[in-house]
């Protein structure tokens, strides 16, 4: 089956695999969740357990912050391509990060 074909969650996957497949120690995720279903959602979050396990590290974009709050150690906000702010696991609010997002 061509992968153009699959559902968003499984192009999801067979991307991840083709990383894993290479011994990456490093994976930078933007956005992993989008479009996928709460089922492959969890399954993506268990496989970023898994890695980080194995002492991989992972870089995670997310515009979703309650997945950022969940799974993040450090988060760092920016702006217009800067960086803004920084915060220790679950030091920030969900207002303190919108506020420093959109500069007010």
């Amino acid at each position: 089956m061509l992968v153009s074909a699959m559902s968003g969650g499984n192009q999801q996957k067979v991307v991840i695999g083709k990383w894993l497949s290479h011994g990456a120690r490093l994976f930078i995720f933007d956005e992993p969740t989008v479009g996928v279903d709460v089922g492959t959602k969890a399954e993506i979050y268990r496989l970023f357990a898994k890695l980080l396990k194995q002492g991989a590290g992972i870089i995670l974009i997310s515009s979703y912050l309650p997945e950022v709050y969940e799974l993040a150690d450090r988060l760092h906000v920016f702006r217009r391509g800067q960086l803004v702010a920084s915060h220790d696991f679950h030091a920030a609010t969900h207002e303190e990060v919108l506020s420093e997002a959109i500069g007010v």
